[in-house]
């Protein structure tokens, strides 16, 4: 972990300071300058890293390592409860993630000692991200710890799960529709909004529901005395209840933007004029799902308007994913509005533009910008002493001398 964390936090702090003596914080490059995007992100990105491929393998070893040597058969002699163990156990699974993530504490008394910004709220939330991301990784090693014959096939099982997500979030982002909405709980995007500051419920209740059914599974399949049939059958109820949650969560439209430049919101002023407009809102944008006007259009745009309107209907039409040989055909690149039967057509995606249209059919003046709002940014040119010792000398000879007196 710390030199996994180290790298990034180098890398990122000579990328952020050669940013900074670029040229400025003029109005618009703010957003540049902001440590959340330019450090953190990047920092944490490396526990998101260990969480993946050495996470699972410590908790299945934790989890099957009492069931290869016979210590769980005499576990199970004790009155605990099952889910108390796995509770227990996942537990200290969390409290050794903690500890293992110390260089990134590191890293922020780092960038505070180059005389760099920190915004705790967004700092706080990222370092959540990566706990529920933890979470999710713990409770997926251990069902299937247990719900197999051996470590080998757990942690196969394991990467195999991690590996299905990673292709859904690519067919999503090649078919869109259903599968764009499904790759929305996948651990890597709910990880990437809390990167960016931004803490939706809907992805709260949906990990929250995803922990409790692997924790869940795992209690059921401790029970060795039980019947397999009883087990498959607790096991079914638990993941149609946990089915029926995520379902449920996913109709919550509630979310918080902690980032200190609001990169996940509007500014208030228009936040303001969108919530006068009457009616539902219908868009209908003919881009293909791999055409990166749509990413602009959905990440600038339409993410953020979802926030303030929920009654947003956005509909995407194309006849090909890539849509290069559609650029010619009438029609493509348009962008449709429809606010109560007045309707207007454009095929810029920019911010600026989309709500002007919107304000124009919806019969609202455009609120006049105001300057003192614009985020400026923080930009700092350092070079980033010590870093390298502490992450690549220190941090592991620290670790290393305490595995020798533990072992001692």
């Amino acid at each position: 972990m710390g030199p996994l964390v180290g790298f990034a936090f180098i890398g990122s702090v000579r990328t952020y300071a050669e940013a900074s003596g670029l040229g400025g914080t003029a109005a618009g490059v703010g957003e540049a300058f902001s440590p959340l995007i330019g450090i953190w992100a990047p920092t944490f990105s490396a526990c998101e890293l260990a969480a993946v491929f050495l996470l699972p393998f410590v908790g299945i070893r934790l989890v099957a390592g009492d069931r290869q040597s016979g210590g769980l058969k005499l576990e199970s002699q004790q009155s605990l409860p099952p889910i108390a163990r796995v509770a227990a156990k996942a537990l200290v699974l969390i409290a050794g993630w903690i500890i293992a993530s110390g260089p990134v504490a590191a890293a922020i008394v780092l960038w505070r000692s180059y005389g760099g910004s920190i915004y705790w709220p967004e700092i706080l939330t990222v370092g959540a991200g990566h706990l529920m991301n933890a979470g999710l990784t713990i409770a997926l090693a251990a069902a299937t710890a247990l719900l197999t014959e051996h470590p080998s096939t757990a942690a196969i099982l394991t990467l195999s799960v991690t590996v299905g997500t990673w292709i859904l979030s690519f067919v999503a982002a090649v078919q869109g529709g259903v599968w764009e909405r499904l790759a929305r709980y996948t651990p890597t995007a709910m990880v990437a909004e809390f990167q960016h500051g931004l803490i939706r419920l809907d992805v709260v209740i949906a990990a929250t529901a995803l922990i409790a059914l692997g924790l869940g599974w795992a209690a059921i399949w401790l029970r060795l005395g039980v019947p397999v049939v009883r087990r498959v059958g607790e096991s079914t109820a638990l993941a149609v209840a946990a089915i029926v949650v995520i379902a449920a969560g996913t109709t919550a439209t509630k979310s918080w933007d902690v980032s200190e430049s609001r990169a996940n919101s509007f500014p208030l002023a228009d936040e303001r004029a969108l919530q006068t407009i009457d009616g539902p809102i219908s868009i209908e944008a003919h881009l293909a799902p791999e055409d990166p006007r749509r990413v602009d259009l959905e990440r600038h745009v339409l993410g953020k308007l979802r926030r303030i309107r929920p009654d947003v209907q956005v509909r995407y039409v194309s006849a090909t994913s890539i849509g290069l040989f559609e650029q010619t055909s009438a029609g493509y690149g348009e962008i449709w509005y429809d606010i109560g039967g007045r309707k207007a057509t454009g095929r810029s995606v920019t911010a600026e533009a989309v709500l002007e249209t919107l304000y124009s059919i919806g019969g609202v003046t455009s609120p006049a910008l105001d300057d003192e709002s614009v985020f400026r940014g923080h930009p700092l040119v350092t070079h980033a002493p010590a870093a390298a010792t502490v992450f690549y000398l220190l941090w592991p000879a620290l670790v290393i001398s305490a595995g020798i007196v533990v072992k001692g």
